[in-house]
Protein backbone atom coordinates (compact mmCIF):
# COMPACT_ATOMS: atom_id res chain seq x y z
CA UNK A 1 0.00 0.00 0.00
CA UNK A 2 1.19 3.50 -1.24
CA UNK A 3 1.16 5.22 2.12
CA UNK A 4 -1.49 8.50 1.48
CA UNK A 5 -0.29 11.98 2.24
CA UNK A 6 -1.89 12.59 5.39
CA UNK A 7 -0.30 9.36 6.70
CA UNK A 8 3.00 10.19 5.57
CA UNK A 9 2.31 13.63 7.41
CA UNK A 10 1.41 11.36 10.54
CA UNK A 11 4.50 9.50 10.68
CA UNK A 12 6.87 12.65 10.26
CA UNK A 13 5.01 14.73 12.85
CA UNK A 14 4.83 11.80 15.25
CA UNK A 15 8.71 10.78 14.87
CA UNK A 16 9.49 14.70 14.33
CA UNK A 17 11.99 15.04 17.45
CA UNK A 18 14.01 11.93 16.10
CA UNK A 19 14.37 13.51 12.97
CA UNK A 20 15.47 16.28 14.26
CA UNK A 21 17.82 14.69 16.55
CA UNK A 22 19.45 12.65 13.56
CA UNK A 23 19.63 15.63 10.98
CA UNK A 24 21.34 18.05 13.87
CA UNK A 25 23.90 15.28 14.87
CA UNK A 26 24.53 14.79 11.17
CA UNK A 27 25.10 18.19 10.65
CA UNK A 28 26.82 18.68 13.86
CA UNK A 29 29.44 15.43 14.93
CA UNK A 30 29.66 16.96 18.20
CA UNK A 31 26.36 15.76 18.87
CA UNK A 32 27.09 12.38 17.67
CA UNK A 33 26.75 10.72 21.37
CA UNK A 34 23.12 11.98 21.24
CA UNK A 35 22.41 10.36 18.31
CA UNK A 36 23.77 6.93 19.30
CA UNK A 37 21.72 7.26 22.38
CA UNK A 38 18.71 7.68 20.19
CA UNK A 39 19.93 4.95 17.07
CA UNK A 40 19.87 2.47 20.27
CA UNK A 41 16.80 3.16 21.74
CA UNK A 42 14.91 3.33 18.05
CA UNK A 43 16.90 -0.30 17.28
CA UNK A 44 15.70 -1.72 20.58
CA UNK A 45 11.69 -0.79 19.26
CA UNK A 46 12.63 -2.96 16.76
CA UNK A 47 13.62 -0.33 14.04
CA UNK A 48 16.75 -2.44 13.16
CA UNK A 49 16.18 -1.49 9.53
CA UNK A 50 15.88 1.84 9.90
CA UNK A 51 18.63 2.50 12.30
CA UNK A 52 21.15 0.70 9.49
CA UNK A 53 20.12 3.33 6.93
CA UNK A 54 20.78 5.62 9.37
CA UNK A 55 24.06 4.70 9.77
CA UNK A 56 25.07 4.36 6.61
CA UNK A 57 23.57 7.89 6.27
CA UNK A 58 25.59 9.19 8.96
CA UNK A 59 28.39 7.27 7.38
CA UNK A 60 28.19 9.64 4.56
CA UNK A 61 25.80 7.45 1.88
CA UNK A 62 23.29 9.64 0.41
CA UNK A 63 21.80 7.51 -3.02
CA UNK A 64 18.80 6.60 -2.76
CA UNK A 65 19.59 2.78 -3.05
CA UNK A 66 19.78 2.77 0.69
CA UNK A 67 16.07 3.14 0.83
CA UNK A 68 15.35 -0.48 -0.44
CA UNK A 69 14.33 -2.78 1.38
CA UNK A 70 12.73 -0.25 3.67
CA UNK A 71 9.06 -0.47 4.95
CA UNK A 72 6.53 3.17 3.57
CA UNK A 73 6.81 4.42 7.42
CA UNK A 74 10.45 3.53 7.27
CA UNK A 75 11.16 4.91 4.05
CA UNK A 76 8.99 7.94 5.16
CA UNK A 77 11.59 8.78 8.11
CA UNK A 78 14.38 8.18 6.10
CA UNK A 79 13.61 10.37 3.26
CA UNK A 80 12.82 13.22 5.55
CA UNK A 81 16.29 12.50 6.44
CA UNK A 82 18.23 12.93 3.69
CA UNK A 83 15.76 16.11 2.84
CA UNK A 84 16.78 17.61 5.96
CA UNK A 85 20.54 17.35 5.85
CA UNK A 86 19.97 19.62 2.33
CA UNK A 87 17.72 21.99 4.34
CA UNK A 88 17.10 21.76 7.99
CA UNK A 89 13.47 23.71 7.51
CA UNK A 90 12.13 21.16 5.43
CA UNK A 91 11.86 18.87 8.86
CA UNK A 92 8.56 18.91 10.37
CA UNK A 93 8.18 21.47 13.35
CA UNK A 94 8.01 19.36 16.64
CA UNK A 95 4.52 20.23 18.35
CA UNK A 96 1.61 18.56 19.55
CA UNK A 97 -0.89 17.81 16.77
CA UNK A 98 -3.45 19.43 15.21
CA UNK A 99 -6.60 18.22 15.71
CA UNK A 100 -7.72 19.38 12.56
CA UNK A 101 -5.19 17.75 10.55
CA UNK A 102 -4.46 14.58 12.75
CA UNK A 103 -8.01 13.30 12.69
CA UNK A 104 -8.47 12.49 8.93
CA UNK A 105 -4.70 10.83 8.63
CA UNK A 106 -4.98 8.87 12.02
CA UNK A 107 -8.81 7.47 10.91
CA UNK A 108 -7.61 6.99 7.24
CA UNK A 109 -4.63 4.61 9.11
CA UNK A 110 -7.23 3.26 11.70
CA UNK A 111 -9.41 2.13 8.96
CA UNK A 112 -6.95 0.41 7.21
CA UNK A 113 -5.36 -1.62 9.96
CA UNK A 114 -8.90 -2.81 11.00
CA UNK A 115 -8.93 -3.94 7.57
CA UNK A 116 -6.19 -5.72 7.57
CA UNK A 117 -3.28 -3.70 6.30
CA UNK A 118 -0.55 -4.85 8.17
CA UNK A 119 1.79 -1.83 7.26
CA UNK A 120 -1.09 0.53 8.82
CA UNK A 121 -1.13 -1.76 11.86
CA UNK A 122 2.71 -1.22 12.46
CA UNK A 123 2.63 2.60 11.53
CA UNK A 124 0.00 2.94 14.33
CA UNK A 125 1.83 1.03 16.86
CA UNK A 126 4.93 2.90 16.16
CA UNK A 127 2.92 5.93 16.55
CA UNK A 128 0.65 4.87 19.88
CA UNK A 129 4.19 3.92 21.58
CA UNK A 130 5.18 7.49 20.72
CA UNK A 131 2.06 9.42 22.12
CA UNK A 132 2.04 7.23 25.17
CA UNK A 133 5.84 8.24 25.84
CA UNK A 134 4.56 12.07 25.17
CA UNK A 135 2.39 11.79 28.21
CA UNK A 136 -0.66 13.46 28.54
CA UNK A 137 -3.82 13.37 26.34
CA UNK A 138 -1.45 11.73 23.90
CA UNK A 139 -0.85 9.02 26.00
CA UNK A 140 -4.08 8.14 26.46
CA UNK A 141 -4.56 8.52 22.45
CA UNK A 142 -2.05 6.18 22.13
CA UNK A 143 -3.41 3.74 24.75
CA UNK A 144 -7.11 3.59 23.23
CA UNK A 145 -5.07 3.08 19.47
CA UNK A 146 -6.06 -0.88 19.61
CA UNK A 147 -9.71 -0.25 20.73
CA UNK A 148 -9.93 2.34 17.66
CA UNK A 149 -8.80 -0.39 15.68
CA UNK A 150 -10.74 -3.08 17.03
CA UNK A 151 -14.36 -0.97 15.87
CA UNK A 152 -14.89 0.73 19.48
CA UNK A 153 -17.02 3.90 18.92
CA UNK A 154 -17.97 4.68 22.36
CA UNK A 155 -17.07 8.72 22.88
CA UNK A 156 -17.43 8.84 25.98
CA UNK A 157 -15.31 5.69 27.29
CA UNK A 158 -12.52 6.75 24.40
CA UNK A 159 -12.17 10.14 25.83
CA UNK A 160 -12.21 9.46 29.29
CA UNK A 161 -9.77 11.40 31.11
CA UNK A 162 -8.98 13.60 28.59
CA UNK A 163 -8.97 17.80 28.26
CA UNK A 164 -10.14 19.38 25.42
CA UNK A 165 -7.59 19.24 22.93
CA UNK A 166 -7.11 15.41 23.59
CA UNK A 167 -10.99 14.81 23.31
CA UNK A 168 -11.51 17.37 20.67
CA UNK A 169 -8.86 15.02 18.68
CA UNK A 170 -10.72 11.60 19.56
CA UNK A 171 -13.88 13.15 18.85
CA UNK A 172 -12.36 14.31 15.23
CA UNK A 173 -11.03 10.70 14.27
CA UNK A 174 -14.52 9.17 15.26
CA UNK A 175 -16.31 11.33 13.14
CA UNK A 176 -13.44 10.43 10.51
CA UNK A 177 -14.24 6.78 10.78
CA UNK A 178 -18.12 7.16 10.63
CA UNK A 179 -17.59 8.75 7.52
CA UNK A 180 -15.64 6.33 6.30
CA UNK A 181 -17.97 3.77 7.22
CA UNK A 182 -20.50 5.19 4.77
CA UNK A 183 -18.64 5.55 1.75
Amino acid sequence: MALLLPAAEQILQAHAQFLHVVVQAILNPALRPELQGALQAAEAQGWGRLVATIRQIVDGKRDRAILLGLDNEDRVLAEAILAGIENPATLPEIKAPDPATAAPGLAAMIGAAASGDVQALGALANMAEQMVKAGGDMARLGAIMRRLIDGDRDAEQLTRGMAGLGRALVLDILDQLAKQNKH
